[in-house]
Formats: C-alpha cells, structure tokens, sequence
C-alpha cells in the first residue's frame, strides 16, 4: 500500500539512512532526514558491497549508478605475514558475482542523490539532542527547535539518541583491538581483488577503489591500549608502519605510502532489545552495531532499509505492528550476522606456531580439493535476498 500522507523524520545521513529515505519516499512518504554535519560527505575509506547488499541498491533503482563508480570483486586472496599465499578464491568462477569495493563517499553520494530524486528533504546542520517516543514522537534539536512526526527513524549510527530512548544506555565492551584505516593512491594496474596478510595477533587488508586509481588499507591489531570509538580520529602513520613492522615487503610498502590514517578503538556492543516503539524505530548502528570482521556493515543497514520500508507499506494495521513485523523479519539475521563478526577475528590472529601452520595447512587442502566449499560457508550471508521475500 502507499505511505502517502506519512511523515516521517529520519535521524543520520549515512548509508542506512539515506537508503530508507528513498524507499519510503519511493512509496509515497513525506520525508525529511536530519544531519548534523554541515555538509554530506563521509570520512575518505572504502567498504565492501556483497551481493545482499548490492540487491538492495537495485531494487532502489541505484544498481548501475553504483556499478559505475566501484570496482567488482574478481577474487579474495589470503597469505600470512611472511607473504606465502594461503587461499585464492576466484569469486566469478564460484558464481559469486555483484561483489563490489567502493568508496564510502561515492556511495553516499548516490544515496543522497537518489533520496533528493525521490522527493526526500535533507537538513544539514541538524544536530538531535533528544527523542522522545510517544503518540507524535518528537525529536528535540541542540539549537532548541522540536520537530513531530508520525514516525521517526534512528539511523544515527553508534552513539544513537533514538536507541537510546528506547534501551537506555549500555556501556560498550572494548575488544583490545583497534583498527587503522586509510586510503592510497595506485596506477590502475592491480588486479581486482581483496588482499589479506594474517599474522600473530594482527592482519592487513587492501582493495582497489575507483577503477584501481587509489587503494583501501584497514589494519587491525590486538592491543591492552584504549582507542575512542571514533572513525574521525586521526594516528600517526608510523605508529602503524611499527605495528605490522615484521610483515613482508609487500605489506609494508602498502603502509609506508599512508601519508594520513585514522584509527578507531573496536568495541562489542549487543544487539537493541527493542527496536521500536512510540513510533520511534532504528536500523543499521543504532540498532545492532558490527565489528567489521564479516564486512557487513553496511549491507545489514541497506538491508534493513528496505525491510523497514517494505514491511511498512506491504502490510496493514497499526503502525506499532508493522514495526514489530519489522523487527522480527530482521532481528535473528542481524544477530547472527554480529555473533559471526565477534567470533571472526581469530582466526586471522593466529599466534602459536603450529596452530597457525595448521589452519593455514587444511584451508590450502580444502580450496584445491573444494573450493566452492569456502565460498558455500557464507553463502547464508551473500545468498540473502531481502528484496525478494515477502
């Protein structure tokens, strides 16, 4: 049914939020997003787009956009830190197509050109202060406006003022990992793939963005020092360069061409009991936050987005029904999806010796013997279509 005459307030301008802009106002809502930053624009990283993800963007009418403006994954290749190749897994060959690197701001540049396009108003210089559930939700801003609507959407990432609302505060759990990120500039020539170099207590990832032109880096390391949750602060590149400082060459000339890094402290946070009420709801951060360990991120907000969306318009009844629906088509994915990320990080960081040559020893049997068998363990992951469920 169409969602004409519902206005709605999304809270965040980031991909989760964006994305459920267009998919409501595609059906008829009136929607405005609220954005503190002065501009929209995202911090210069890349993210990887499975197919799950990627499913979503089409259905938004978004496919081609992004296609043109990110690099398809042709395969993931996994070495240790000396550089001995562990696992090459051709993606193409094991049918796993639509895997994309792009560059976050490329990506949100498109969703919020989608979400004008669709009739969407975007607010800039919108910091939320409060919200407040109720009859008419009501968000209180810092300059001391209040807006109501029928419905509000927390989309507002980490440190949410809408899963607040509804959970109250829980304290975050510091995983003694951190994790540098930053960008590189190449010369096109580099195959399109994800490299990854695993080590004791470390590993290094990299993947082209924008035809090859620059490089993503994400480096993770298990350490007793505290880092803030936050993907804006900056680091020294050599502290980084010292932290991988015994890997091979090659991941340490990738390092050593960092000329600006950013460094975020990774936390576990659990899933929101509640995701709605009050006409209040959240998706993406706000409501199951991710270590980065299964890069879904930012596919379990697009998914969310078009079930919040769907679920809203494809069914009838009270509004505080259609979010329970919602809740409960999302919530055993989206918990699974974060269990399997938390439980992830291991299995790179490998530090007693034999333990390593073993697990590295059965993955290189099992992708010469069967390697769509690697590929199939995530198949519940890229195989998900959202789009197509009812």
């Amino acid at each position: 049914m169409s969602l004409s005459g519902m206005n709605i307030i999304v809270i965040g301008a980031g991909i989760g939020g964006l994305a459920a802009a267009r998919a409501l106002a595609l059906r008829g809502a009136d929607v405005t997003v609220m954005e503190q930053a002065p501009e929209i624009t995202e911090v210069g990283a890349g993210l990887q787009i499975s197919p799950n993800g990627f499913v979503v963007l089409n259905a938004l009418g978004l496919g081609s956009a992004v296609k043109a403006r990110s690099v398809e994954a042709g395969a993931v290749c996994l070495h240790d830190y000396r550089g001995r190749r562990v696992v090459r897994l051709d993606l193409a060959r094991h049918g796993l197509s639509d895997y994309l690197f792009v560059h976050r701001a490329d990506l949100i540049d498109l969703l919020a050109e989608g979400a004008r396009a669709a009739g969407a108003k975007l607010r800039l210089l919108q910091k939320v202060s409060s919200v407040t559930p109720g009859t008419r939700p009501r968000i209180d801003l810092a300059n001391g406006a209040s807006l109501s609507a029928d419905l509000v959407i927390g989309a507002d990432g980490l440190h949410s003022k809408a899963r607040e609302a509804l959970n109250g505060s829980i304290a975050p759990f510091f995983t003694r990992q951190v994790a540098w990120r930053a960008v590189i500039p190449e010369d096109g020539s580099q195959p399109a793939e994800a490299r990854v170099y695993m080590g004791p207590h470390r590993h290094l990832v990299s993947y082209p963005l924008r035809d090859g032109r620059i490089r993503n880096i994400v480096a993770v390391q298990e350490r007793a020092a505290w880092a803030a949750e936050s993907w804006s602060q900056e680091d020294d590149p050599i502290a980084m360069q010292a932290a991988f400082g015994d890997f091979c060459p090659e991941a340490r000339d990738l390092l050593a061409r960092v000329e600006r890094v950013n460094l975020w402290g990774l936390f576990r946070h659990p899933v929101a009991p509640s995701w709605h009420g009050g006409g209040v709801t959240i998706l993406g951060d706000a409501a199951h936050p991710t270590l980065p360990f299964m890069a879904q991120g930012a596919c379990m907000a697009l998914e969310d987005a078009w079930v919040l969306a769907d679920t809203l318009a494809g069914q009838g009844g009270a509004l505080e029904g259609r979010l329970a629906a919602y809740q409960a088509r999302r919530h055993n994915r989206t918990r699974r999806i974060v269990e399997a990320a938390n439980g992830n990080a291991w299995k790179y960081h490998l530090s007693f010796k034999p333990l390593r040559w073993a697990a590295h020893s059965a993955m290189r049997l099992g992708t010469t013997l069967a390697p769509e068998r690697m590929l199939r363990q995530f198949a519940w992951i890229h195989g998900h279509d959202v789009t197509a469920q009812a």
